[in-house]
C-alpha cells in the first residue's frame, strides 16, 4: 500500500453537483481543496434527465447563483432548450427550467474546476475517514470526535481540517433492470464500495434509498410526426444574474410529448412479478415524487395515460431521453412497454431503463450548517444527505462549502431559515422531519412562497453571499443599485396621482377598466387586475426607462403588497422562535411535564432553537410551551 501523506485544508468526496458546488466555494474562499471522484469523466455529470430546474427547483438554482454558485452560470453555457414554467399562475409558482447539452454541461464544469485557484482534482476512492478526539467537549458544543483527514483505496493519506461528504448515489450502488444486477454507479461507471464501513464505524447512521432512470433512445428510429412538438421560449430568461439576456437568444432544439395507453399498462401489470421493485429485490425506498412508470400504473390505477416527454441528450448525439417512464423492467418487457407509446413503434434502445440502490445517512444526524452533531469539521451534501435532484443537491453542496470554510477561518457559519430561501426550507426540513423517503423540493413545502421568489432571489441573498465572500464588490455594487432603482419606482407610483381627464378616461375605457371619480395613484391603477405596469405608461407621463428586471419587481410588489405585508408579519413570529436557542447538551430528562414522546424526539433530533424543535413530528404545542418554561430557568 501507498505510504503518500499530503496535507490540504478540505476534502470533498463526490464530484457531482453538489461536490462542485462545495469545492468551488471552498477553493474561491482561499483554502487549499482537494475534490475526490471515482472518475473524473463522471463531473458534474447527468446521469438522469439532462436538465436543470423546474417547478420550485428554478428558485434553487437562482438562489445558488445569488450566493455565488455556479451551477446557473453553467446552465446558461450549456443549455439547447429554456422555457419559463407556471406562466399563467402567479410569480410565487414561476419556475425557469432548461434543458442541457448533457455532455457540454458536464465538460463546462470540469473546465471551471480545472481552472480554480486553491482546487485540485484527484480520480482516487476515499474508504475511510481519519477522526481523533476533541480536545475538550464544551456547553456550546457536544462534539466528541473532531476529522483530520481521509484515506484513499491506494492507501494515501490526506491530512485535512474538514471533509465534505457528496457521494450522491455511488456509495455501494447497485443497479437493476430485471433479474440483471449489476454493482456499479450510474451510468456503468465504478461504484464506492468501502466508504461506508468507515461511517459505520464512527456511529453514523445510514439508509438505502433507490432512484431510477428512463431509458434512451436512438432518434433515428422515432416518428415524431405522432407527437406533439414543445417549443422554447421565445424571449429567453436565463438563470444567473449576471448572465447578459442577449446571450442566451440562441436557437433553441424541440421538445416532444406522447403518452402512454391501456396497452402499455397492460404490458406492465402482466410483468410486476419480473420488476425488482415488486419482487422485493430492491431494499431502498425510492422517491415518492418521481415514481417508476411501473409505480404510476399501480398507484394511480384509474389513469388511461401518463405523459412522456422526448427530449435531447445533447447537440452532437442522437440519443433521446424517455421522460416520465423510468423502469427497473427487464429489457425484453421495456422494448414491448416502450413500443406500444405513439411515436416510439420502432424505436431502438440504446440504454436500458434501470433504478439504482445506494447508500445514505439519516440527515437528522446534521446541524442546520450542514456538519454531524457529532463530529466535528465533518460536512454533508446532496443526494448522499437522502434528498434527490442535480438542484437540491448543488445547494446542499454550496452551503456546506461555504460553512466548511467559515469553520475553518473562524467565522459564524451560515444557516438560511425557511423565510430566508428555498434553500433554507430545503434543508431544515432535511435536518428537522423524518424523511424515510428521498426527499424533492416542491413549492408547496415553503410556507412563505410568496417572499422566496425565482426573481428576487439576488434582491435576498446577494448580501450574504458577498459577505461570505463569494460575491464580488462590483455584483454587489449592482444589486444594490437595482434595489435602489425598485424603491425609487415604487415610491414614486406611490406618490403620481391622475385625475379623471379625458385622456386617462379614454385609457381606461380601452383596456376595460372602470373610469375615474376622483384622483388616483399610478400605484392603485397597476393594483387593478386588468393593468399592468407597462400598460400605464401611455399616461405615465414623467416615466423613466428602467431595465426589465426592475420594472418586473415594482409591479409585483405594487400588485401583491397586501400579500406580501401579511407574509412578512408571520415571518416576524417565526423568527422570534428562532431566536431562542437551544444548549446543545440540554438533558431532556430533566424537562418537568415533557411528553415522553417529546422528550425521545426533543433528546434524538437535539434542535438548535425552538423554531426546529416546533417543526419535529411528534412534539406538540404544548411541549414547546414547556420548553420555553424551563428554558427561561435554565438561563437565570
Amino acid at each position: 500500500m501507498s505510504e503518500l501523506r499530503e496535507s490540504v485544508d478540505i476534502c470533498v468526496v463526490g464530484a457531482g453537483h453538489a461536490g462542485c458546488e462545495a469545492a468551488l466555494a471552498c477553493a474561491r474562499l482561499g483554502l487549499e481543496t482537494v475534490i475526490f471522484t471515482v472518475s473524473v469523466d463522471s463531473i458534474a455529470l447527468m446521469p438522469c434527465n439532462p436538465n436543470v430546474g423546474g417547478t420550485s427547483k428554478g428558485h434553487l438554482v437562482r438562489e445558488i447563483d445569488a450566493l455565488g454558485g455556479e451551477m446557473g452560470k453553467n446552465i446558461d453555457k450549456t443549455f439547447i432548450q429554456s422555457k419559463m414554467l407556471n406562466r399563467s399562475k402567479g410569480p410565487a409558482v414561476h419556475s425557469l427550467r432548461a434543458q442541457a447539452d448533457k455532455a457540454e454541461y458536464t465538460r463546462a464544469m470540469r473546465k471551471v474546476l480545472e481552472n480554480q485557484e486553491h482546487l485540485t482534482i484527484k480520480q482516487a476512492e476515499v474508504c475511510e475517514l481519519l477522526v481523533e478526539d476533541c480536545d475538550e467537549v464544551t456547553e456550546k458544543t457536544s462534539k466528541t470526535k473532531k476529522i483530520v483527514g481521509v484515506k484513499t483505496f491506494t492507501g494515501t493519506v490526506y491530512e485535512c481540517r474538514a471533509v465534505i461528504l457528496c457521494t450522491g448515489t455511488y456509495l455501494k450502488a447497485r443497479c437493476l433492470c430485471g433479474e440483471a444486477i449489476t454493482y456499479t454507479g450510474p451510468n456503468g461507471l465504478q461504484a464506492a464500495n468501502h466508504l461506508t464501513d468507515s461511517l459505520l464505524n464512527l456511529g453514523i447512521e445510514m439508509r438505502r434509498f433507490k432512484t431510477g432512470t428512463p431509458a434512451r433512445m436512438d432518434r433515428r428510429s422515432l416518428d415524431f410526426s405522432k407527437m406533439e412538438e414543445q417549443f422554447g421560449d421565445e424571449r429567453v430568461i436565463p438563470f444567473s444574474f449576471s448572465t447578459d439576456p442577449e446571450d442566451v437568444q440562441i436557437d433553441q432544439v424541440s421538445c416532444y410529448l406522447t403518452y402512454t395507453n391501456e396497452k402499455t399498462h397492460d404490458i406492465i401489470r402482466a410483468n410486476l412479478d419480473r420488476s425488482p421493485i415488486y419482487a422485493g429485490i430492491i431494499e431502498g425506498t425510492g422517491p415518492r415524487y418521481c415514481p417508476s412508470i411501473e409505480d404510476k400504473v399501480v398507484k394511480f390505477a384509474d389513469k388511461d395515460r401518463h405523459q412522456v416527454f422526448i427530449e435531447p441528450e445533447g447537440l452532437h448525439t442522437n440519443e433521446m431521453y424517455v421522460s416520465g417512464m423510468s423502469s427497473s423492467l427487464p429489457e425484453d418487457v421495456q422494448l414491448a412497454m416502450y413500443r406500444t407509446v405513439p411515436g416510439l413503434e420502432n424505436c431502438k434502445i440504446v440504454r436500458n431503463a434501470y433504478a439504482i440502490e445506494y447508500d445514505c445517512i439519516d440527515p437528522k444526524q446534521l446541524n442546520p450548517t450542514l456538519e454531524f452533531k457529532d463530529i466535528s469539521g465533518l460536512f454533508s451534501g446532496g443526494q448522499f444527505n437522502g434528498s434527490s435532484g442535480y438542484e437540491e443537491a448543488a445547494a446542499q453542496g454550496l452551503i456546506a462549502g461555504i460553512n466548511a470554510s467559515l469553520f475553518l477561518q473562524g467565522r459564524e457559519q451560515i444557516v438560511l431559515d425557511r423565510s430566508q430561501a428555498y434553500i433554507g426550507v430545503l434543508i431544515d426540513d432535511l435536518v428537522t422531519k423524518e424523511n424515510f423517503e428521498p426527499y424533492r423540493m416542491m413549492t408547496s413545502r415553503a410556507e412563505y412562497r410568496l417572499l422566496l421568489r425565482q426573481d428576487n432571489a439576488d434582491l435576498r441573498l446577494r448580501q450574504i453571499g458577498y459577505e461570505v465572500g463569494l460575491v464580488s464588490e462590483e455584483v454587489y455594487q449592482k444589486t444594490l443599485h437595482k434595489k435602489e432603482q425598485i424603491e425609487q419606482e415604487v415610491q414614486r407610483l406611490k406618490n403620481t396621482i391622475v385625475g379623471a381627464s379625458g385622456k386617462n378616461q379614454d385609457f381606461l375605457t380601452a383596456h376595460g377598466s372602470a373610469p375615474l371619480k376622483t384622483g388616483v395613484s399610478l400605484a392603485e391603477l397597476i393594483c387593478r387586475p386588468e393593468l399592468t405596469y407597462e400598460m400605464i405608461s401611455e399616461i405615465d407621463i414623467e416615466r423613466k426607462s428602467l431595465p426589465a428586471e426592475v420594472t418586473e419587481q415594482v409591479e409585483i410588489e405594487i400588485k401583491y403588497e397586501g400579500y406580501i405585508d401579511r407574509q412578512l408579519k408571520q415571518v416576524e413570529h417565526y423568527k422570534k422562535m428562532e431566536k431562542k436557542k437551544i444548549p446543545a447538551d440540554l438533558d431532556y430528562n430533566d424537562v418537568g411535564s415533557l411528553r415522553l414522546e417529546a422528550r425521545q424526539k426533543l433528546t434524538s433530533h437535539r434542535p438548535v432553537s425552538v423554531g426546529q424543535a416546533s417543526r419535529i413530528s411528534g412534539v406538540s404545542p404544548a411541549d414547546i410551551s414547556v420548553l420555553l418554561v424551563y428554558l427561561e430557568s435554565y438561563k437565570k
